[in-house]
């Protein structure tokens, strides 16, 4: 397929599944139940955190995430005492467990505090065209808080080979922009030209499929390769066939 066809077939794609009459089946509808922009980055990261396996599942725990943090994501991670967070013990999602959200709480206050919020520290370090090295520089100021070794794993580390799926889409939610009610676009200071393809076994299926990667791992280096084919297509906006990656996948898979 020539890259005009291609271009115009997964412009067609993206726009079609990035509506938000999907949202309802999707882990982002958690981060839409708020309004204020530290809620819904706090919930879209959280719910992020822990987007690996049944979406169902997914979207149950993260709405028992939320219930624990009083609705009030923000207010709860900054005035929470110790105590509080006893709560927090019983709480279990495949290997992310209590232990786990407590210490995500106490990073995500240590964030707020100390660097300004989340969009700041991942502004602080973004380059031209990647956050990459922002994802590492990320967690590792977000263990700067007390923690057991085990909860380090539930942030994926780009720069250590890893395609860092789940934090890309959390990057995508909070940058790309809200024109088609989906994304929120509520970090103005990062742009959408800056983000990755959140890569995964299916949307990795699809883009070998497609022609976009042929890298048989998808790892860190395909994220890359990903990324420069994406540009070509839309230099500004290449995450939006995400959309259409993921579409293809979950709806369109007898074709594929």
């Amino acid at each position: 397929m020539k890259n005009s066809d291609l271009r115009d077939f997964l412009d067609e794609k993206a726009a079609l599944y990035e509506q938000p009459k999907f949202i309802a089946t999707d882990p982002i509808q958690i981060p839409h139940l708020f309004t204020q922009k530290e809620d819904r980055e706090i919930a879209g990261f959280l719910t992020a955190t822990i987007a690996w396996g049944n979406r169902k599942s997914i979207i149950t725990n993260a709405t028992k995430m939320m219930e624990l943090l009083e609705h009030d994501p923000y207010n709860f991670i900054m005035h929470h005492q110790e105590d509080d967070l006893k709560t927090m013990d019983h709480f279990v999602h495949r290997t992310f467990n209590g232990i786990d959200f407590s210490t995500f709480i106490r990073g995500l206050r240590h964030i707020y505090a100390n660097y300004g919020g989340l969009e700041a520290i991942f502004k602080k370090n973004a380059e031209k065209e990647s956050l990459q090295g922002s994802i590492h520089a990320f967690k590792k100021h977000f263990f700067e808080v007390e923690h057991l070794r085990r909860s380090q794993k539930h942030i994926s580390d780009p720069l250590k080979k890893s395609a860092a799926k789940r934090i890309n889409m959390f990057l995508r939610w909070m940058v790309r922009p809200a024109s088609k009610n989906v994304d929120f676009g509520i970090w103005k200071s990062l742009r959408p030209a800056q983000l990755s393809c959140p890569l995964d076994v299916h949307s990795g299926r699809i883009a070998r499929q497609l022609g976009l990667l042929k890298r048989k791992q998808n790892d860190a280096a395909a994220v890359s390769e990903l990324d420069a084919r994406l540009r070509t297509l839309d230099a500004e906006d290449p995450v939006k066939y995400d959309y259409a990656l993921f579409g293809l996948s979950a709806f369109e898979k007898d074709q594929f």
